[in-house]
């Protein structure tokens, strides 16, 4: 474990906060100090008991300050807590035994999904298998219409036996989806009050409640999904908030969630779901927040290189998308969330990616990664193959004496045989070569990754700042730039803990969705406001309960809309919180022109535009304004050191080493270079150049 301090200017009355990431090597660590520092510390990821990789950061934080770990965390206010462990849960098959309730005739919602190839011609592929089983899957004999009238009461008595034969099968948790419970909660609700009768303490989730979305394959998954959870996340929080009480702590827990904002952790038990995409959803706020500073180009592309993947996110313009496009696993063959969450593209390729080479001769890079436990061969924890990170090491780019502070030791040598035995020797390479070859392919995965998911939002990549977050960041980003055509690369300070730095700007926050339909030419104003009107109020209760301490509140809404006889909606933002007259109207169609040629690059404004969701979005900010300015720079820029460094087309090269706070604010130089923290190593290439921004990030010109 390690710890590295930034002094950064904030607003007066700070008080100590505590940020944590757990990802699938390093458990992230931030603390926010009562004088406006931040501190960095990392610990190894735990992954049979994650909780203590994060008591783990916390006692290590504490020893750093001469405290000890109860005197730490009586002087903390909240903990923002970031995690996979949902996830996980659904990964690896741990997710509670789960019942699904549907409408009599609609058995097979979960089975059907949405229809969809990933391999339209590939028949040896079998069929997935649903989130529930069929042998889980109960018809209750009950039918509502599309406008909410009843066409079939609900069978109680059906209903009950059902229940009956839940409790005999030891059932865990409850999902109930009925057919337009959304345009007609009654039914859905009456099973929830039977479910409360006959089967009390086994927890379950609504649909409507959850998910008021059209489309009833999403809503069915997010409701599976979302109960499924809720045993597992329940004892995975209460055994976090026990323990940190155990350990001292006195304040409030919070857990990030997949829309990029935080929720109690208690309210997060209740509805689990949100906590998918829990810890990478931030890293999007933290690379807005610095590309703000750093850059005046319009978009950003955020790109989080952790141990195990490479997640990248878009910032269009200051607003960061959101999809409901979201699996876990592949598409079709996974399971879709149904949920909108910010739009994250994930690889496997991060500094624990292993190197092989097929029979065919071809080399790979990832998706299996060495992880945390065994690790790389460099680490000396038992890995024996070859990886990014042992690459680098290989190639100069780590020093093997200061790796991660000085905490860790690297052994050149093991990773030089592996890489030799395993990449070079069967391709006919040299060490050298076979080490940038390594380095070369997983570029070239990042670049697909980020490629797919720009094209996708309609962004020229050679019009965005590409911002490096994670450890393994500025090892390869300037390639990746450069490879893009990305005029500027941005490496963050506090990049090597982008998401855990995302936490501390994240805000309180809640959506509430709900369904109307209406259209341009058929226009309801009356019902449309009646909607927002509820929204508000609902986002105005959040405000006054969970909220209720924060500095600042803010509520937002969009509608999703699309042309007529179009399948899919895209979101437009609405400008004000009611819609008045002809006027507002018109400007609505024109968002939704504007964004949807934006997206897909055609507009039709002959079509008429249908309105169908809406939803509203309250954020409560609780943390403090950051100002960006770096309190503790050099005078003049010293070189502390040089080192051979292989470089493709360059070969060994003479490079100079840096320290990060070596550098001199706003003074640009040529590579080659290193510069080097405890957290992260940024590697500058002999055609690049670099500076030191005023707000600590070291500028990248690819």
């Amino acid at each position: 474990m390690f710890e590295y301090t930034l002094l950064m200017d904030f607003d007066r009355n700070t008080y100590m906060r505590f940020a944590c990431d757990t990802g699938g090597t390093f458990t992230d660590l931030i603390v926010e100090d009562d004088n406006g520092a931040l501190t960095m510390f990392k610990s190894a990821t735990t992954p049979d008991d994650p909780v203590r990789g994060v008591l783990d950061a916390l006692s290590h934080a504490a020893k750093d300050r001469g405290e000890s770990l109860d005197e730490l965390l009586s002087a903390g206010s909240m903990l923002i807590h970031g995690t996979t462990h949902a996830l996980n849960a659904i990964v690896t098959g741990n997710a509670a035994k789960t019942a699904f309730l549907t409408t009599q005739g609609h058995p097979d919602i979960l089975v059907l999904r949405e229809a969809g190839r990933l391999e339209p011609f590939n028949f040896h592929i079998p069929y997935p298998a649903p989130y529930v089983s069929r042998s889980l899957t109960f018809e209750i004999p009950e039918r509502v219409d599309s406008v909410g009238g009843v066409m079939l009461p609900l069978d109680e008595n059906a209903a009950v036996d059902t229940i009956a034969k839940l409790k005999k099968q030891n059932i865990e948790a409850v999902s109930v989806c009925l057919l337009w419970s959304i345009a007609n909660p009654t039914h859905e609700l009456r099973i929830g009050a039977l479910l409360d009768k006959y089967m009390p303490g086994v927890p379950y989730t609504l649909s409507h409640r959850l998910n008021p979305a059209l489309r009833e394959y999403r809503r069915a998954s997010s409701s599976a999904i979302d109960a499924s959870l809720k045993p597992v996340m329940t004892r995975y929080l209460g055994s976090l908030t026990e323990r940190l009480a155990e350990s001292g702590f006195k304040g409030r827990t919070l857990v990030l969630t997949s829309q990029g904002g935080m929720i109690d952790a208690h309210e997060l038990a209740e509805r689990p779901i949100h906590a998918i995409n829990s810890g990478p959803s931030m890293a999007p706020l933290a690379g807005r927040y610095y590309a703000g500073l750093d850059s005046k180009l319009p978009n950003a592309i955020i790109a989080d290189t952790g141990g195990t993947t490479y997640d990248v996110s878009l910032v269009r313009r200051g607003r960061i998308p959101k999809t409901r496009e979201t699996w876990i696993g592949q598409p079709y063959r996974g399971h879709m969330t149904g949920f909108p969450s910010i739009d994250i593209k994930s690889v496997g390729a991060g500094g624990g990616s292993i190197a092989h080479v097929d029979e065919g001769q071809i080399l790979h890079v990832g998706p299996e990664s060495a992880g945390a436990v065994p690790g790389p061969v460099c680490y000396g924890g038992g890995g024996s193959e070859p990886t990014l990170t042992d690459a680098c090491v290989v190639l100069g780019y780590l020093d093997p004496k200061f790796f991660l502070g000085g905490a860790m030791q690297l052994d050149v040598k093991a990773a030089r045989k592996a890489i030799d035995n395993k990449v070079a020797k069967p391709l006919g390479l040299s060490v050298m070569q076979a080490a940038a070859s390594v380095v070369g392919v997983a570029t070239e995965n990042m670049v697909q990754a980020i490629s797919e998911i720009t094209v996708n939002q309609g962004i020229d990549p050679a019009e965005a700042v590409l911002v490096g977050g994670g450890g393994g960041a500025g090892l390869n980003s300037v390639f990746i730039a450069r490879r893009l055509g990305c005029p500027q690369l941005v490496i963050p300070e506090t990049g090597a803990a982008l998401s855990a730095a995302g936490a501390t700007m994240s805000d309180l926050s809640s959506d509430y969705r709900a369904m109307f339909f209406t259209t341009s030419t058929d226009w309801d104003e009356k019902g449309a406001n009646a909607v927002l009107r509820d929204l508000e109020t609902q986002c105005k209760a959040f405000q006054k309960g969970p909220g209720k301490d924060a500095r600042s509140h803010n509520i937002e809404f969009t509608v999703e809309a699309r042309y007529a006889s179009q399948v899919w909606e895209i979101e437009v933002p609405l400008r004000k919180s009611r819609l008045s007259g002809k006027a507002d109207l018109a400007s609505l169609v024109a968002d939704f022109h504007a964004s949807h040629e934006e997206i897909f690059a055609v507009r039709d404004e002959e079509s008429d535009v249908e309105f169908v969701g809406w939803t509203a979005t309250v954020s409560c900010g609780v943390g403090h304004k950051r100002t960006g300015r770096l309190k503790h720079t050099a005078d003049e820029d010293v070189v502390i050191g040089r080192r051979k460094a292989y470089f493709e087309s360059h070969g060994a090269v003479d490079t100079a080493i840096h320290s990060l706070h070596s550098l001199k604010p706003g003074k640009t130089k040529k590579g080659p270079a290193i510069i080097e923290s405890p957290f992260t190593t940024i590697v500058v290439d002999p055609d690049a150049k670099f500076m030191l921004a005023p707000s600590g990030s070291v500028v990248i010109t690819p």
